[in-house]
């Protein structure tokens, strides 16, 4: 049973730092591209960033470029997301999703096999 939990959100105010972590068992995890979703309340869920199997590869959503970085570390089957200079508009839920053998699309949220259930991020002002 293929399961994505992530962990590391919280509370923290605006300028601040979190780093979320997605925990991967059940599947062979160097063989997926990982990807990181949010959704915000009232709003659909939108892409926040991906990486490659290999790490090789990253991928950012313009309203987090330069802010957000991804990285993985396969011994451990975990993906990360370090999150800088935090602002109230990244509040939301933040999901990660794996892709068997990445996408050429890892924008799309429906290109994506697994999610985890979410880990909420609250910027207060």
């Amino acid at each position: 049973q293929v399961q994505l939990v992530e962990s590391g959100g919280g509370l923290v105010q605006a300028g601040g730092s979190l780093r979320l972590s997605c925990a991967a068992s059940g599947l062979s995890f160097v063989s997926y591209a990982m990807g990181w979703f949010r959704q915000a309340p009232g709003k659909e869920r939108e892409f926040v960033a991906a990486i490659s199997w290999s790490g090789g590869s990253t991928y950012y959503a313009d309203s987090v470029k330069g802010r957000f970085t991804i990285s993985r570390d396969n011994a451990k089957n975990t993906v990360y997301l370090q999150m800088n200079s935090l602002k109230p508009e990244d509040t939301a839920v933040y999901y990660c999703a794996a892709v068997l053998l990445g996408t050429v699309h890892p924008g799309l949220e429906n290109e994506y096999d697994y999610w985890g259930q979410g880990t909420q991020v609250t910027v207060s002002s």
